[in-house]
């Protein structure tokens, strides 16, 4: 049968993802607290970005669209 293997496609992908079920919220943070989380993330990447630009010459980073 042709509907049949989209069944057994999703199985396997179902399986190869190690049953991980779609909840991206279990850390059991709060908007806010996840708000403050990804901005300390994203600050400490542009910081090690702007680092490694200055020490790495020009082909550590593109546009150098900082805010």
């Amino acid at each position: 049968e042709g509907g049949n293997q989209r069944d057994r496609d999703r199985e396997r992908a179902q399986a190869r993802a190690g049953n991980k079920t779609k909840h991206p919220k279990s850390d059991g943070l709060t908007p806010e607290q996840r708000r403050e989380r990804d901005a300390k993330a994203l600050q400490e990447k542009t910081a090690r970005k702007a680092a490694a630009q200055s020490a790495g010459g020009n082909n550590a980073g593109g546009g150098g669209g900082k805010k």
